[in-house]
């Protein structure tokens, strides 16, 4: 039987390399996030190099190609490049409005936040300093972020009232800026792995990529038992000069662990207990971070998965959902597709989502509908693309409820046009995003309603 390496039968490298997928596979798809952003663009926003923001020209629309996008958040995006020293990165005012910014290392580790829950909407000046760093921090900062990999990714979000507020975010987004102050040049991209058969493509670039963004020490110990697969060796890539039994025990390894991590992303969104309709709800995604938790985050148990080798899979489950989802402290997405029967959401049907009170929350909620499967906002929406706590005009009952109506056509009766969210003529799903939400919301006392059919 031909043997892999290390004298490995087959089935065993199989089984350690579907273990590499799961592990390594949130490095490949960061770092390829990262060199897409700086090539291609991403989303609504333009390419941009290393230390630059890359701005959004407004919230989602019916046209934007990034499915289940909000309509009432302009994005920020930056990759920064700390390998030839620090960056300085300046926030505006922005006069109480919520924004956040994500820090993400390259392993896809969410280890600061800067914005209205973190650090206030007031303007500030923060040093961030890659691994090891130990220069002088200028007097006049407001604090220091300690990246834990050379190679860091900002998710940013502005909030935005709509097509009629976007001076107001322009203005704001030109007062967010990055300053490159190291010595040293910083790279102009990502270090490029070996030409190599398709087929290990994927070992070739965390082969590469480990070496070059180190993770945690814990995490090392536990990626030594790759070295079988040739994914520590250095200079020359193993992969280049690979057998065939090699090639054929990596490929089913791979198809393996993405098996392994599709099957837990359809299992990790929780589902309250309740009868149909009930809304999943996703807040513990970003708990796999355990080792560098910074500025704006929290580092109680119920943040952080105890278990590291089970956090690999939440990782690599989190990486694959996208890199909008941060921890649920800063925000809960919940979303449903079906109505309080059980039966699938559709424009030939009006509903009505009654709540009662509407959602607690320190910041803002809101709703937006997609269709199913696409992710599209509604093309026939108008302006009105979401509807939530600063949607002006709402109509609130006696009690403080909010009874909002869903339907393709606005309703005839004026109170309740005023609580209407238009949505498409077929199949369509709900997003509820809940921004810095109140304990009740976290801990599941406070459950949405099913929506109702009228």
């Amino acid at each position: 039987m031909t043997t892999g390496p290390g004298g490995r039968e087959p089935d065993a490298v199989t089984a350690l390399a579907a273990d590499a997928y799961v592990y390594g596979s949130p490095l490949v798809r960061t770092l390829s996030f990262v060199q897409s952003c700086l090539q291609e663009g991403y989303g609504s926003t333009a390419p941009a190099p290393f230390n630059a923001f890359a701005h959004a020209d407004g919230p989602a629309t019916p046209g934007t190609p990034v499915p289940y996008a909000p309509a009432d958040l302009v994005d920020a995006l930056a990759q920064l490049d700390l390998s030839g020293g620090p960056v300085r990165l300046h926030a505006p005012d922005t006069g109480g409005a919520y924004y956040v910014l994500r820090f993400t290392d390259a392993w896809s580790n969410s280890f600061a936040y800067l914005g209205s829950r973190a650090t206030g909407t007031g303007k500030g000046d923060w040093l961030i300093v890659p691994p090891g760093w130990s220069g002088t921090v200028p007097d006049e900062l407001s604090g220091v972020i300690d990246a834990p990999t050379s190679v860091v990714s900002v998710v940013g979000h502005l909030a935005c009232d709509g097509p009629g507020d976007m001076p107001r975010v322009r203005a704001l987004q030109q007062e967010f800026t990055l300053t490159h102050l190291g010595g040293r040049a910083h790279r102009t991209g990502l270090p490029a792995p070996e030409s190599v058969p398709r087929e290990l493509r994927f070992f070739e670039e965390l082969r590469v990529w480990m070496a070059d963004f180190p993770a945690s020490a814990a995490d090392r110990a536990y990626q030594d038992r790759f070295q079988p697969l040739g994914l520590l060796e250095e200079g020359v890539s193993p992969y280049m000069s690979a057998g065939p039994g090699l090639v054929r025990a990596l490929g089913r390894g791979l198809a393996l662990g993405r098996l392994r991590v599709e099957e837990a992303a359809r299992r990790v969104v929780s589902v309250p207990a309740g009868p149909y309709g009930s809304w999943r709800t996703i807040g513990h995604l970003r708990d796999h971070n355990v080792d560098h938790l910074g500025v704006g985050t929290l580092a109680s148990p119920e943040w952080k998965i105890a278990d590291r080798e089970a956090s690999y899979l939440v990782r690599a489950v989190a990486a694959r959902r996208g890199h909008r989802l941060p921890h649920g402290y800063e925000a809960v997405y919940a979303t449903t597709a079906r109505d309080s029967g059980g039966q699938p959401l559709s424009g030939a049907h009006a509903y009505v989502l009654r709540l009662a009170p509407p959602p607690p929350v320190r910041a803002f909620w809101s709703l937006t509908v997609y269709d199913s499967p696409g992710g599209r906002l509604v093309a026939d929406a108008g302006e009105r693309l979401a509807i939530g706590s600063r949607t002006p005009g709402l109509s609130y009952g006696a009690d403080g409820s909010l009874t909002l109506h869903l339907s393709v056509s606005p309703p005839g009766d004026p109170r309740e046009a005023a609580n209407w969210l238009p949505v498409p003529p077929g199949a369509f799903r709900a997003v509820m995003r809940l921004h810095v939400p109140a304990q009740a919301v976290l801990d599941g006392s406070y459950v949405l309603p099913a929506f109702g059919r009228t």
